[in-house]
């Protein structure tokens, strides 16, 4: 089916809540499903053991000691038992429709990555996952919540083994190696499916207590920085909204509306491209949009003729 991986922070107070209750729901999405839990954390072995998943003590840290992003995809990728993986932060709960989103874009795709937008959630206690309505009571949570991120946050990726590989030095829980990773699967010319419209995913609030600089420290502090550097700058991040694919009830279909997502970013850094830079996904968008306004009046004249044979 899948194997999910991750790495998480220390099992302590609040952490410890959402942390199981993100593992523990991984391994109910599928009775084939493989979770890995990387690092040595306080409790990750205890935890590991209580949910019966398995644990990869070791990983490759920066200098100021965060894992790094280049190890974890590639020991996931070499160990896992199945061929599509997921890495996503340990405070993420999915359910059913993500496994059946998986399923659509499998039928249509050989190599892919997903990723999707998900649902700020105020969870503070254990869910129970023994009460079969367990599923419907977090979706209620998260719509009643009613805060689904923008594009630019990406907590979850699912691709195709082999997909990710040499990847630079980044380090998780930073900003910036989320959006190189989109842009890492544009490059290669990989489907980009984005299942925001299916998919619920609900991501546990928590605070920044476990960087000693807060949610500075993780936005603009010197690993952030070295994120940013180690991806080449601007012009090699992207967001879910660059998504070449939407994932819809009866499958994948184009994302017309990504070219338009470049030409905002490209007029954010009006002052740093050229013309051609601008000129090309506006072509593009053009093109897509006429597409689309020929395939409705295609759609059109398709019903008003089968009215007119009924008639």
């Amino acid at each position: 089916m899948i194997t999910l991986f991750t790495t998480a922070k220390p099992f302590r107070g609040h952490n410890a809540v959402t942390q199981r209750n993100a593992l523990k729901s991984w391994t109910l999405l599928h009775p084939d499903v493989e979770v890995i839990l990387f690092g040595d954390d306080e409790g990750s072995a205890l935890a590991a053991k209580e949910l019966g998943i398995r644990h990869e003590p070791y990983t490759e840290k920066n200098q100021a000691g965060s894992n790094q992003v280049d190890y974890m995809f590639a020991r996931a990728q070499a160990i896992a038992r199945h061929d599509v993986l997921c890495y996503s932060n340990c405070d993420i709960i999915f359910m059913q429709d993500f496994r059946s989103a998986l399923e659509r874009v499998k039928a249509a795709h050989r190599e892919f990555l997903i990723v999707g937008r998900r649902w700020d959630t105020e969870i503070t206690r254990r869910c129970d996952f023994e009460n079969p309505g367990w599923q419907e009571q977090a979706r209620a949570a998260a719509l009643q919540a009613n805060k689904q991120r923008t594009a630019e946050w990406i907590d979850y990726f699912v691709f195709s083994r082999g997909l990710f590989i040499d990847l630079p030095p980044l380090v998780v829980g930073r900003v910036f190696w989320d959006n190189w990773m989109v842009w890492k699967a544009l490059d290669l010319k990989k489907p980009v499916v984005d299942v925001s419209h299916l998919v619920v995913a609900v991501h546990q609030n928590h605070d920044y207590s476990h960087h000693p600089q807060g949610k500075r420290g993780v936005w603009s502090g010197e690993e952030a920085a070295a994120n940013h550097r180690l991806t080449g700058g601007w012009r090699h991040l992207r967001t879910i909204a660059d998504a070449t694919e939407v994932l819809h009830p009866d499958g994948p279909r184009r994302n017309a509306m990504h070219h338009w997502a470049t030409i905002k970013r490209y007029a954010r850094q009006a002052g740093r491209v050229t013309v051609y830079d601008i000129a090309q996904p506006a072509w593009f968008l053009l093109l897509d949009l006429t597409r689309l306004f020929r395939n409705a009046v295609g759609l059109r004249g398709d019903v008003l003729r089968r009215l007119r044979g009924r008639a």
